[in-house]
């Protein structure tokens, strides 16, 4: 391609988003550059405080869970209260625990405030995709979303390298620089951003009244969906969780995983819309289940790595499963949603990630102290090699329209750290 053509795509996939729209792109960049804490907590606990991998799998299950209590309770609060009002308090009450859990030392405490940072930083999800679902006309709607997921992930590469030198010269530093970057977000939503939620008529509320979680619990088709992406995000979650543990343990130090673990950053940044489009008319069920084994057996061939260089490149084997599982699997449950209640499906979906948050950390933990990290990673294996029999096995049950429609949403992103 030349230049030339790559100016115009450029131009072409910026132009024409409101003021808005880039406010609160610039807000989720902001906060994923000063993301530190999830990056190194594994470590910080292990290291420098000095704890069992099996506490700070405790600990991170914790933060985890405090996601799960908010997934559905930020849903409503955007709905009811507002985007922006949610976001301010989301983004607030971030800061302020992020900052307390740099001075805790206490293990109760610090697991209470863990659950609390939690709680907080996944409320602000469901407000940011509410806000640009309501901000960005909906033919846009897709680049927009492949916007800010590029900037997650932009920001996680960057996040990640830096938390790793800062880490070594001081943990401290780094949750006051989050704490810091989280109420610098706030102040741009409350200086830049408008209410955006749209004002409901009759008969939209009727609709929407008419669709409730239990509609959703009792759709089989789509909460095999959930069941199955509970799997691949069990898997995903090891690179935050159970690989700093497993490398600290094997004497590499934490910018040694800073540098590994940027990789998945940096190869998303560089290659995920070049993918996107790849994959966008290949048939939905083959893209699934490769994208399991990319993920199942990037992670297996962990236990073979023996040198910072081969730990990047099994996080470039993984990372590729992620980029093709994404917006395969978002395109999907965007099919299986009806208009009414797509909130309420997509906070389910989301709540698979973020119930993953909760197991995976207890998981790895207890099995790297008892077992080891080799077995860790062959359950990572066995994990996505089911994922991948599942999602064959649901796809063939699906209408063809359905498995066509599966296309590159880019709202996908990591829920377990993919919002502002």
């Amino acid at each position: 391609m030349s230049l030339a053509a790559l100016r115009r795509a450029a131009r072409e996939t910026v132009s024409g988003l409101p003021r808005e729209f880039w406010w609160l792109w610039t807000s989720t960049l902001v906060n994923r550059l000063g993301a530190f804490v999830a990056t190194f907590m594994a470590l910080y606990l292990t290291l420098d405080r000095g704890y069992s991998a099996t506490y700070a799998g405790l600990v991170a299950s914790l933060h985890g869970l405090g996601g799960v209590v908010s997934s559905i309770g930020a849903g409503v609060m955007t709905d009811r209260l507002g985007r922006r009002p949610t976001l301010l308090i989301a983004q607030s009450a971030t800061a302020l625990s992020v900052a307390v859990l740099g001075f805790v030392h206490d293990p109760v405490s610090i697991a209470g405030v863990a659950f609390l940072v939690g709680m907080a930083s996944n409320a602000s999800r469901p407000a940011v995709q509410a806000m640009m679902a309501d901000i960005v006309r909906p033919e846009d709607r897709v680049r927009a979303f492949s916007l800010n997921y590029w900037a997650i992930n932009l920001g996680f590469a960057v996040s990640s390298m830096a938390a790793g030198f800062i880490a070594e010269f001081s943990y401290r530093a780094g949750f006051l620089i989050e704490a810091g970057m989280t109420a610098l977000c706030a102040v741009v939503v409350f200086l830049k951003l408008p209410e955006s939620r749209p004002v409901a008529t009759g008969a939209e509320k009727a609709a929407d009244d008419a669709v409730g979680l239990g509609t959703v619990l009792r759709d089989g088709r789509f909460m095999s969906v959930v069941g199955l992406s509970f799997l691949v995000a069990l898997v995903f979650q090891q690179g935050s969780v159970g690989l700093p543990v497993a490398m600290g343990e094997a004497g590499f130090t934490p910018a040694d995983y800073g540098t590994a673990i940027a990789v998945n950053g940096f190869l998303i940044v560089a290659l995920q819309i070049p993918v996107t489009r790849l994959i966008e008319h290949r048939d939905a069920k083959r893209l699934l289940v490769v994208s399991s084994l990319l993920a199942g057996y990037g992670f297996g061939l962990t236990a073979f790595a023996g040198s910072v260089g081969v730990f990047a490149l099994t996080v470039c084997g993984w990372t590729l499963g992620e980029m093709i599982n994404a917006p395969t699997q978002t395109g999907l449950v965007v099919r299986l949603s009806p208009v009414q209640g797509r909130g309420r499906y997509q906070g389910m979906y989301t709540l698979s990630w973020a119930v993953a948050a909760l197991v995976a950390p207890l998981m790895s933990g207890f099995v790297i102290d008892r077992f080891g990290a080799e077995w860790l990673w062959g359950m990572c294996a066995v994990v996505g090699t089911g994922a991948a029999v599942g999602y064959g096995a649901l796809m063939r049950r699906l209408p063809a329209s359905g498995a066509a429609a599966v296309g590159p949403s880019a709202a996908a992103a990591k829920p377990e750290v993919s919002a502002a």
